[in-house]
């Protein structure tokens, strides 16, 4: 079976096991793909990488709660920006 990886950068995790801080060096800020036996396992990303997927996740999570809400304008409350 193919299996597609999501990185640049690949590892075993025995490979990683004996030294992680030293295969993050390496990768320079990019995605590594840990291996076990030929086989995506997990995937390390930078902070930044991963800070900015959180952000997304979030952001199509407030997009599903908008389309589900944006009709619901019978129960809505009129206010004037002042009172708020």
């Amino acid at each position: 079976m193919l299996e597609s990886i999501h990185a640049g950068k690949t590892a075993s995790i025995t490979e990683f096991k004996k030294n992680p801080q030293a295969l993050i060096d390496a990768a320079q800020g990019e995605a590594i793909a840990l291996l076990n036996r030929n086989k995506t396992a997990a995937y390390i990303v930078p902070p930044d990488v991963y800070e900015r997927l959180l952000q997304i996740a979030e952001d199509v999570e407030l997009g599903r709660i908008y389309e589900a809400r944006k009709n619901e304008k019978d129960d809505a409350v009129e206010v004037s920006i002042d009172d708020l």
